[in-house]
Formats: C-alpha cells, sequence, structure tokens
C-alpha cells in the first residue's frame, strides 16, 4: 500500500512538510509506504480548457510537480493527502492551480481512493482552507478520511508547528485511520460499487 502526499507550500521544509512528515511516519509505523511530493517555488500553470487532458490522459503542461504526481499516480498509490498553508482563508493558489489538472486529467485513477488534506495556518482561515481541499475528494468519490480534530495546525516560524501539540496528534490519528481505511477497503475494480451512467443538468438550454 503507498500514499502520495503533496505537499502545496513553496517553502520545501516548512511546517506544512513538517505536518505532513507526521503523518508520513505514522502511515510507515502501520506499514504503509509514502511519498512526499513538494510544488516548489516555480510558477504552476492553471487549466486553460483546451481539452488535451481528455484526448491524450494528461495534461498538455509539463511542468515538474504535475509530471511527479501524475508518475505517482500512474504508477499506482491507495489514497492521497494534500497539505497546504493558509494564505487569505484558503489553500495556495499554485497548489490549486495544480489540482485543478490533476483532479480534471487524472480524475480516473483517483476514483474511489481515500483523500484526506491538512492545512496550516499562523492563525485563521484554516476551516476554509479545509473545507476547499476537501471538495476535490468529494467530486470523485472518494472517501474522505477524518481524524479526531480536523486536520490543521497552527505555526509561524519554520518549525513551530511541532509545537502545536493538539495539531501533531491530529496529523497521527490522521494517519492511523487511513492506514485502517486502506487495509479495510478493497480497492480493486470488483470492490467498487456500480455507479450509474452520470448525468450532467445544464440550466440554461
Amino acid at each position: 500500500m503507498k500514499v502520495l502526499l503533496i505537499n502545496g507550500s513553496p517553502r520545501e521544509n516548512g511546517n506544512t512538510f513538517l505536518a505532513l512528515s507526521e503523518v508520513a511516519r505514522t502511515l510507515n509505523e502501520e506499514g504503509v509506504e509514502t511519498q512526499i511530493v513538494s510544488i516548489g517555488k516555480k510558477p504552476v500553470p492553471g487549466c486553460i480548457a483546451c481539452g488535451w487532458c481528455g484526448r491524450e490522459g494528461r495534461c498538455t503542461f509539463r511542468d515538474d510537480p504535475y509530471y511527479h504526481v501524475m508518475r505517482a499516480v500512474k504508477d499506482g498509490i491507495d489514497g492521497l493527502i494534500i497539505g497546504s498553508p493558509v494564505y487569505y482563508g484558503g489553500p495556495n493558489g499554485s497548489l490549486c492551480a495544480l489540482l485543478d489538472r490533476v483532479f480534471y486529467s487524472l480524475g480516473n485513477d483517483l476514483r474511489f481512493k481515500p483523500g484526506a488534506s491538512v492545512v496550516v495556518c499562523r492563525r485563521g482561515g484554516a476551516s476554509s482552507a479545509f473545507d476547499r481541499l476537501n471538495k476535490y475528494f468529494t467530486i470523485l468519490n472518494m472517501p474522505v478520511v477524518s481524524s479526531q480534530y480536523w486536520n490543521m495546525a497552527y505555526g509561524h516560524t519554520p518549525g513551530q508547528v511541532e509545537q502545536d501539540e493538539e495539531g501533531m496528534q491530529t496529523m497521527r490519528t490522521l494517519g492511523r485511520n487511513m492506514a485502517w481505511m486502506l487495509k479495510r477497503l478493497n480497492l480493486q475494480e470488483e470492490g467498487r460499487p456500480d455507479l450509474e451512467p452520470q448525468l450532467r443538468t445544464n440550466f440554461i438550454r
């Protein structure tokens, strides 16, 4: 079993990375392999609605963050965790630009796989950022993994998040809950529910 963790902070080893690392350590202790991919500091293109991914199965842009996530997903993951700092009450814009493309182009590969989000903030905005990230999972039939509290931790200066004892405990609980769900779900095709053909209702005809 393998879980991919996406670090949506431009600070590769900052507080978001530390929170995700706490989750990853717990998953490793539970026998689950992990990989952390950081989006870095370079600009990340957003979706341009070109339709290329529908024809080719991947996004037309070949930036490193998308490529690394695509390769991990295509190689086979069983779960996904997305982490982000909070900017103006929401996730990092570069992360959302990446996720829009990932979830649109790789949706068939992610469907029914457990997902969770983690947010780190200095003071406020964590709940709205957390809600924004969870919407990616709930549009793709992905079970959302919960914890003992909303998956958020607090810290401002580098390393400060580790002083948030409740936040770190929430990360560990999330890791154990993700491992528990993975071990009990049948992720093969025959273990998935049958879906109706998708209907799309446009309100302007």
